[in-house]
């Protein structure tokens, strides 16, 4: 057993506050503080966690209260904080939005009480003055159950501005400390796309871009009274022994590169605890699959922009649709999916399903997903039920003769049309699972890729 380090979940009313970039900040400043900063996002998000590890220089883990139950949350947080001296937690939309209205299941609110971070609240003060300390004192008092380290005011327009909110703050008894005023600046900003930020592995905005947003945090925010304040949180023990290896596995390769680099970390450690060995390859650069492989992992990212390159891939594609040929159980995921269809709008790709990828000028999903099992297969037996989430622009007409194996229904039970498109021992779907929410369905695959059926 384990205590939890101290720990801080950026906070927000509202989804574009700033929560990033200030996520961002205070990871940049206080690992040049010299300390060992543990990166953490809640929710299903893939692309803010790159930006964390870029600037931090550690690995940045998901935690999510819909998909995972609260031991498993527990259990992720204490293996990604292991050895650090501060977590810090990128919260998702505002404090309290999760899976309903009646309670905080899913929402930043629920992961902070959860391991007793504090909460540092960002409000975007760009539009008002002393309505921002009503707003916090709101926020502050909703829900007695939680602690805050303070607040922070973002896009402040000028020092009068920021005099006034300090002002505000001072006349209202029982606020958490005003720690900054952040003025806006807009060489601050990550760059975006359609669907949202661009990613770190496409994009890293370098060391120089971290160093800018250390000294803005510096100049603005107290961070010496951030800091010092968090220690008081309590002390929750948790499990983090490292789960056992099975003594045997299965060689499994897995794609990353820029157009596939949307994993949970622990999803991977989780196939790793099962046995797996993973081997790591590049569908736009290498060639062929790696050797001596028994199954295949194709995560999601953003084919879409990497298209004409996979296509012209042409002797990877080929492996790829022989080793499904073969019978290689391969899993993908979103755009693993899309590599595996017949094209990308209109590039060329795998062709092992009978279905083009065309990407639509508005979204086509998001959402959780809880995935029920309809057959016997790669992540398990028929009745296995999984959660993950789905986002994505594109969308795949799979011919009526392709089998589907997820019943598929989204937080709320509302059932959608089913999904988890097979052919042989190849498994594809739009949704993400995460294996923490059945951690059996990792080891399953893993002896599924051993045993070769």
């Amino acid at each position: 057993m384990a205590e939890a380090i101290p720990s801080v979940l950026v906070a927000a009313p509202a989804s574009g506050s700033g929560k990033t970039t200030l996520t961002l900040a205070l990871l940049a400043a206080l690992r040049r503080r010299g300390l060992r900063v543990a990166p953490f996002k809640v929710g299903p998000d893939f692309i803010d966690p790159g930006h964390h590890a870029a600037a931090c220089g550690r690995p940045s883990r998901n935690l999510d209260g819909w998909m995972c139950d609260e031991t498993t949350v527990r259990d992720l947080f204490a293996r990604g904080s292991r050895d650090a001296d501060i977590a810090i937690i990128e919260g998702v939309m505002g404090l309290f939005d999760g899976a309903s209205g009646h309670d905080d299941q899913g929402s930043s609110a629920e992961i902070a009480r959860w391991l007793g971070a504090r909460v540092l609240l960002v409000i975007d003060a760009r539009a008002q003055a002393r309505s921002a300390a009503a707003l916090a004192q709101g926020f502050t008092r909703f829900d007695p159950r939680l602690q805050f380290a303070g607040v922070i005011c973002n896009r402040v327009g000028s020092p009068r501005h920021a005099a006034i909110l300090r002002q505000a703050f001072a006349s209202v008894a029982g606020l958490p400390p005003l720690l900054g005023c952040l003025p806006r600046d807009a060489e601050l900003s990550l760059p975006e796309r359609h669907l949202g930020l661009v990613t770190a592995e496409d994009a890293a905005p370098g060391e120089d871009f971290h160093q800018r947003l250390a000294d803005w945090l510096e100049r603005h925010v107290d961070l010496d009274r951030l800091v010092p304040c968090v220690p008081s949180a309590p002390c929750v023990p948790y499990n983090c022994a490292p789960a056992p290896r099975a003594n045997h596995g299965a060689r499994i390769a897995v794609a990353r590169d820029q157009a596939f680099c949307f994993y949970y970390p622990d999803n991977l450690e989780l196939l790793e605890a099962a046995g797996a060995q993973l081997v790591f390859f590049s569908p736009l650069r290498d060639q062929r699959l790696p050797d001596n492989i028994d199954g295949l992992y194709l995560g999601g990212g953003y084919p879409e922009l990497h298209a004409a390159q996979l296509a012209a891939n042409t002797t990877l594609l080929a492996a790829l649709r022989q080793a499904a040929e073969r019978g290689l159980p391969i899993y993908a995921e979103c755009g693993g999916l899309m590599l595996l269809g017949e094209s990308i709008d209109g590039q060329a790709m795998a062709g092992v399903f009978p279905a083009r990828a065309t990407l639509l000028k508005r979204r086509k999903a998001l959402g959780y997903r809880e995935v029920t099992l309809t057959a016997d297969g790669l992540l398990g037996p028929a009745g296995t039920r999984l959660r993950g989430h789905e986002f994505h622009y594109s969308e795949m007409a799979m011919p009526p003769e392709v089998a589907r194996t997820y019943r598929l229904t989204r937080r709320d039970g509302e059932l959608l049309p089913d999904e988890g498109y097979r052919r042989g021992n190849v498994l594809g779907s739009y949704v993400h699972l995460h294996f923490g929410s059945h951690p059996a369905a990792a080891a399953h695959f893993v002896n599924f890729c051993r045993k070769g059926a």
